[in-house]
């Protein structure tokens, strides 16, 4: 693991083992591949219209077709992106993008994210909040706008091609498991996505919505802290939701098994809207009152192992009706923090199948839950 990888670990918020954060999604996959050529003016245009997707990852962007929408999230410079239209007008080529092609026919984008975003910019004439006009470039396209470039250099950007890969998982057939390895592979652009960011991309939908929402739950708040800019936080709802449905389908691949479970409930069909809602919010709300904030913070950062665990056994507690009183719950929760096989098995090897069976065990047992 590399130096840069290992102080991202180390920076967040909500602490996760290395080993099981950087592991590789093991799978073989048939994938079907073909090449496209779209002039530019047809490839915004298909922006625009909801045909190509152009995925947002990071939190609180503001829901806009306005290409403000995607300011914290694009990463170009100026510079950059006045050189790459400069070179269209060139008529220099350009690197190729890739989509995949998913079943409503859509393209989603997984590489080319920063080129496309410019040139919506650029057509639609803002760029972080100001007028987009070119600067830095050959002396005829100074200071020109798209609307005021001469017709000959304007049709000339419309008619440019941009090269198109467009990518379609054919086995497994039941997950897309191939597009997210291929989409942490491909990662051109300057921003080093996250799993979580990757996924609400990929099965954005019905469940990916609701737990946006549940992430700003005031009892949620309070116990994991401040809003995660990556996503970290939502990852730990999916993974709270998967572990409580999808437990036996545990095999020692977290990234595998939480895209498993996104995927299968990516428009709540496996467990319904109302049903995660309610489990949710109870259970955070019970932790919150009985243990307290800090329910998750072995030490100082919010522990994933811990948190995966505990919001099982209580939210299973909660289910079976079992009788238990704040006071016993956290004298429970007490308990339970002193076993050192617990505290182990929630440090490192977390991604192990007899890790996650240990702890879950565990923690299921101290709150009296079932199975």
């Amino acid at each position: 693991m590399s130096e840069d990888q290992l102080k991202q670990a180390k920076d967040e918020d909500i602490a996760t083992d290395p080993e099981e954060e950087f592991e590789s999604v093991k799978a073989t996959y048939s994938i079907t591949s073909y090449g496209a050529d779209y002039p530019v003016d047809g490839i915004v245009k298909r922006i625009n219209n909801g045909d190509v997707f152009v995925p947002r990852f990071s939190q609180g962007i503001e829901e806009s077709t306005d290409i403000v929408g995607f300011q914290r999230e694009y990463v170009w410079s100026r510079y950059k992106a006045d050189r790459f239209v400069e070179s269209l007008l060139l008529g220099l080529p350009v690197p190729g993008i890739f989509l995949v092609k998913e079943e409503n026919g859509k393209l989603l984008v997984l590489d080319g994210h920063q080129r496309l975003v410019t040139l919506q910019a650029f057509y639609e004439g803002i760029i972080h909040g100001k007028e987009y006009l070119l600067s830095g470039v050959a002396e005829q396209f100074e200071g020109k706008s798209y609307r005021s470039l001469d017709v000959a250099d304007r049709r000339r950007l419309d008619d440019s091609i941009i090269h198109a890969t467009i990518i379609r998982q054919d086995e497994p057939s039941n997950d897309q498991s191939s597009i997210y390895s291929i989409f942490e592979r491909l990662n051109t652009g300057g921003v080093n996505l996250q799993p979580q960011e990757i996924r609400s991309a990929l099965y954005n939908g019905n469940f990916a919505q609701l737990m946006k929402e549940l992430n700003e739950d005031k009892y949620w708040r309070s116990l994991v802290g401040r809003v995660s800019k990556r996503q970290r936080d939502i990852e730990m709802i999916l993974r709270f939701f998967a572990f409580l449905y999808y437990r036996d389908r545990y095999e020692g691949s977290m990234k595998g098994f939480l895209n498993t479970f996104m995927s299968d409930n990516r428009s709540c069909s496996k467990v319904p809207e109302s049903e995660l809602r309610s489990t949710f919010s109870t259970t955070v709300e019970r932790i919150c009152s009985a243990i307290g904030d800090n329910a998750f913070k072995p030490k100082r950062s919010v522990n994933a192992a811990v948190l995966d665990s505990i919001m099982v056994g209580v939210a299973l507690s909660i289910k079976s009706r079992v009788t238990i009183s704040d006071v016993a719950l956290k004298a429970n929760y007490e308990e339970l923090m002193k076993n050192p096989e617990y505290v182990a098995f929630t440090e490192t090897g977390t991604s192990k199948e007899d890790s996650v069976n240990y702890r879950m065990d565990q923690a299921i047992a101290a709150f009296k839950g079932e199975q």
